[in-house]
């Protein structure tokens, strides 16, 4: 309750309701025949509305002196039964005073005059107001414990799945790396011109990865670069017996992705599909966006006597899977499709742009 006297909106949410009660009170004297109406108003809107808020802040420290997870129910009971009862004959009290000021006055429209069962009429609705801002306390702190312990759930959820990518995203660059060194090493002895060109491009290529390494996301732009300088290191090892087809709609590169997504799948299109084929073959890569759908597709050629190669079972399929797993959940989806010479993998995901 507290958080409605942070605002002006809030304050005046509070009084209305205080009011209503008030006239709710004074409706009552009015219709057991106590007081006329404007005495009947006169005289309990004010004490209302003061004891109301005056209420409310007992009521809120009481309820913060005994909570519920902590106190014994014996306790709680006694603590707010004491503190109602209190409140409950100081307002008594109060209304004694304001309506003796009223008939002071001698206005013939102020004052109802204190019967013994108006005392006992406003002694319960006092007991009955600060039980119900007791309760109303209790609710909201008990919301508002349940919002903080969703929300410490969610950010342990995501600290862990944020140390999920981050181990995820490790394995790529070992692997990598790993393939790309036995290709130097194959180089080395066959060709010595080509394998110090892989050896720079492979340089410049991590140097380039370093960057996008302290970001969860970016661009689609700055990803197919990357893919674009892994290509130029395979086909120094192939020549033209790689080729490459990217067709890429403009409105795509500004979308977000998990940094090195599409690299893993272009290095299994090389490797398990174009290094098989003795004419080598075809690698395409397309990327559109469809509203707020972003599509991938990697496909390439393969040998149509062998046996499928890329089960999704490999590492750098079976990392990108869970990468998206984990940064979309059922958002996300990968499948991987063989139809005649051609193998394809397929990603559909959010089309993100912040």
């Amino acid at each position: 309750m507290q958080r409605l006297f942070a605002s002006r909106r809030g304050v005046m949410l509070y009084l209305a309701v205080c009011l209503m009660l008030g006239a709710a009170l004074g409706g009552s004297l009015l219709m057991s025949g106590m007081a006329a109406a404007p005495n009947a108003m006169l005289f309990a809107i004010p004490v209302t509305v003061l004891f109301a808020v005056g209420a409310d802040f007992s009521a809120y420290y009481v309820c913060r002196a005994y909570p519920l997870a902590e106190r014994a129910p014996l306790q709680i009971l006694l603590g707010l039964g004491g503190a109602a009862i209190v409140a409950a004959l100081l307002w008594s009290a109060l209304v004694r005073g304001w309506d003796a000021l009223c008939l002071a006055t001698g206005w013939p429209w102020a004052g109802v005059g204190i019967t013994p069962y108006l005392s006992v009429l406003i002694f319960s609705f006092g007991l009955l107001l600060y039980a119900t801002l007791a309760a109303l306390h209790y609710l909201v702190v008990e919301f508002m414990r349940s919002r903080g312990a969703q929300r410490r759930e969610m950010e342990s959820r995501l600290m862990a799945q944020d140390a999920e990518l981050r181990m995820l995203r490790t394995q790529i660059d070992p692997h990598f790396l790993f393939n790309s060194l036995n290709s130097i090493s194959a180089l080395t002895s066959q060709n010595p011109q080509g394998a110090r060109q892989m050896t720079l491009e492979l340089a410049s290529f991590f140097r380039q990865s370093l960057g996008m390494e302290a970001h969860r996301k970016v661009t689609l732009e700055q990803e197919l670069r990357l893919v674009r300088h892994f290509l130029a290191i395979e086909q120094v090892r192939f020549g033209a017996r790689l080729r490459v087809e990217e067709q890429v709609e403009p409105e795509a590169l500004a979308c977000l992705v998990p940094p090195m997504l599409i690299q893993p799948l272009v290095e299994n299109a090389v490797k398990h599909g174009i290094a098989q084929l003795p004419d080598g073959g075809l690698l395409r890569v397309h990327v559109r966006r469809a509203a707020s759908v972003l599509q991938i597709a990697i496909d390439n050629d393969v040998d149509t006597d062998a046996p499928p190669a890329r089960d999704g079972a490999g590492i750098g399929l079976a990392n990108v899977r869970q990468r998206l797993a984990c940064a979309y959940g059922h958002e996300a989806s990968i499948h991987c499709t063989r139809h005649a010479d051609r193998y394809t993998v397929a990603i559909a995901m959010p089309a993100e742009q912040e």
